[in-house]
């Protein structure tokens, strides 16, 4: 089914939307939530989680692109979820990593000047994505946005971890003198 006549039967409170939802990008927020969470269970939880949240907020919201809408709504409930299960242990686990080597390029500090500025900062990174490499950029969405591992990623491109690793600490250095330049402190 076609992503308007999905979001029509949402508008419509029709039920039937969860599940074109669920067939058409269940795998996809699946696979999402996997990268983030653990167990299998924490991981359906989050995906059926997402066509409740989807259904709450539709009306008001009318989504252009279904699938990006679905897959953030999925990628924050699983981040929720992970920052619940793991709130008293900090380390070791991927999704820290993944976190630890974002925070050299944007700070997760919560202020009243950093809230004011997240969209911003949100279209700026959008603006440097928009800049980097087909290749780059996917690879920098792959590991920071899907939270996949730089060996899931190197096997993707067909090029050694090393490489991967090197290739993400320059978009990282290079995002934040972007940033930095920009007037963002750091």
């Amino acid at each position: 089914m076609e992503d308007e006549k999905i979001v029509r039967l949402y508008w419509d409170r029709n039920e039937q939307a969860i599940e074109e939802s669920s067939k058409k990008y269940g795998s996809y927020c699946t696979a999402i939530a996997r990268h983030i969470l653990e167990t299998p269970g924490d991981v359906e939880e989050c995906v059926n989680d997402t066509w409740l949240h989807a259904w709450n907020a539709m009306p008001p919201h009318k989504p252009v692109r279904l699938s990006a809408f679905l897959g953030k709504i999925t990628r924050n409930l699983s981040f929720d979820r992970y920052k619940s299960l793991h709130r008293e242990k900090r380390g070791g686990s991927a999704v820290e990593l993944v976190l630890d080597e974002l925070e050299e390029c944007v700070s997760g500090k919560d202020s009243v000047e950093g809230n004011y500025q997240e969209k911003e900062l949100k279209e700026e990174i959008g603006r440097f994505l928009k800049s980097l490499s087909e290749e780059a950029r996917v690879q920098f969405l792959l590991r920071y946005w899907y939270a996949e591992s730089v060996t899931e990623i190197a096997r993707r491109f067909q090029k050694s971890e090393n490489q991967i690793s090197v290739n993400l600490s320059r978009i990282r250095k290079k995002l934040k003198t972007y940033l930095e330049e920009r007037g963002y402190s750091l």
